[in-house]
């Protein structure tokens, strides 16, 4: 009974180290109240213990190492960010050069100035008072992050 119990140990064990780690329905959000909200410190997308949360700094999506995480700021793979009504509005990400990135100051999704950047104030993509706003702290249609495993090309 007791080799049993061990084994059985093992493999759930096991299976928890082989799960896929996935931003799936994780929203880029600063409302900490929203249970997907990458803000929510509880939640699976914003707990610094989750292996699906941006704000792991041992995670896939958390690590300064991670090819895929938003921290790294030497990736070009990090999650991308998809407004509710499809919107490609780049990838959230720690990359100054990636011209994808919302790090790049000088690119489309990185500007102040750009219509699809969450940085710009003024866009509804990136105003603190819009429904479809990650700064928005009570938005309920925020953009999503996709995994860039995901990524049809």
């Amino acid at each position: 009974m007791k080799k049993i119990t061990v084994v059985l140990a093992l493999l759930l064990a096991l299976s928890g180290l082989c799960a896929a780690q996935s931003l799936e329905g994780c929203k880029l959000s600063t409302n900490q109240y929203d249970s997907d909200s990458t803000s929510n410190p509880y939640g699976r997308c914003g707990s610094p213990y989750s292996a699906d949360s941006i704000n792991n700094p041992y995670g896939k999506f958390g690590s300064k190492y991670s090819p895929y995480s938003v921290s790294n700021p030497y990736t070009t793979q990090a999650p991308r960010i998809v407004a509710p009504g499809g919107t490609y509005l780049g990838r959230y990400s720690a990359n100054p050069y990636d011209q994808d990135s919302t790090s790049n100051p000088y690119g489309e999704y990185g500007s102040d100035y750009s219509s699809d950047s969450i940085n710009n104030p003024y866009s509804s993509y990136g105003s603190k008072y819009s429904n479809e706003s990650p700064n928005n702290q009570y938005a309920t249609d925020a953009p999503t992050l996709v995994d860039s495993d995901d990524d049809p090309d």
